[in-house]
């Protein structure tokens, strides 16, 4: 009895939101928990000791390629949108923001989500050819690897697979005119690309909307917002700037934004007159 005393006031608080590697940490305690487990019975099972367990929960050290698939093995969670391998990908490679992961990992199993996006067609619309032409930008910068490009591109796909179910979530997206404007990848890139949103908008569970150009200041949104309706209802928005992201679940805080989202979708061009819009960036591609 002491010793299990001794563990619960040495227990450490886990806060997913302070940054990927907390996050992989908190869901490996989640996880682990959830099956009734002990660091050190979960250790045995994949070949590392319980302090190691406890070290990458609490972000003293950090998860290799090797543990994250020992992981995904023993808790069953092998080419799943919430493999431990896929995250350290994105944990290794730096480009998941805070919050991120743990925002991903509600998205899978989201019954709702609503998406404003500027400048880019959004991840979870994105071609892999789109999605690779981004990619190879920060490679050409200098900002990432060739390597953590592919995985990026990787993830996304991972992602968006997440989203194929017998019942998908309904989607909401409303793009900046930006979005449908900014060449990417080369004429016959953005020609696959808007396409794809001319056939995504045709789905009987999406809308999609454009915000023109003319809206000027009235435009309620100047960064990337999304929200996620889940099963029991609840609402969490995520909100992403260039440098970074920020989950929030509180109901005071999270009001305004889809408060807000309502606003954008009345100022923004119809379902009809987005994809008009769309088809007409189209032909117009050289």
């Amino acid at each position: 009895m002491l010793v299990v005393k001794s563990t619960l006031v040495n227990r450490k608080e886990l806060n997913p939101e302070a940054g990927p590697a907390a996050a992989f940490g908190a869901r490996l305690r989640t996880s682990r928990e959830a099956r009734g487990w002990t660091q050190n019975e979960l250790g045995t099972q994949i070949g590392y000791s319980g302090r190691h367990i406890s070290a990458v929960e609490t972000g003293l050290k950090p998860p290799t390629r090797r543990f994250s698939r020992s992981l995904d093995t023993t808790l069953g969670l092998i080419d799943t949108p919430d493999s431990f391998e896929r995250a350290w990908g994105e944990l290794r490679n730096g480009s998941l923001l805070e919050g991120f992961p743990e925002y991903v990992g509600h998205e899978a199993r989201a019954a709702e989500i609503r998406l404003f996006e500027v400048g880019v067609i959004p991840g979870l619309l994105q071609i892999p050819e789109y999605a690779a032409a981004l990619g190879n930008g920060h490679v050409k910068r200098g900002t990432i690897t060739p390597e953590q490009a592919a995985e990026r591109v990787e993830f996304l796909t991972t992602r968006q697979a997440a989203l194929v179910r017998r019942v998908p979530p309904v989607m909401i997206v409303v793009l900046d005119e930006s979005c449908i404007r900014r060449p990417v990848g080369g004429p016959d890139v953005m020609d696959r690309q808007l396409t794809h949103l001319v056939e995504f908008a045709q789905l009987p569970h999406t809308v999609l909307q454009v915000t023109p150009y003319t809206l000027g200041e009235l435009r309620p949104f100047n960064r990337v917002v999304n929200l996620l309706t889940l099963s029991d209802r609840s609402v969490l928005s995520y909100v992403e700037s260039e440098t970074s992201g920020q989950l929030d679940r509180e109901l005071t805080s999270v009001l305004p934004l889809i408060r807000a989202y309502h606003q954008l979708q009345t100022v923004a061009l119809s379902q009809e007159a987005s994809v008009a819009m769309i088809n007409e960036v189209r032909k117009g591609t050289p």
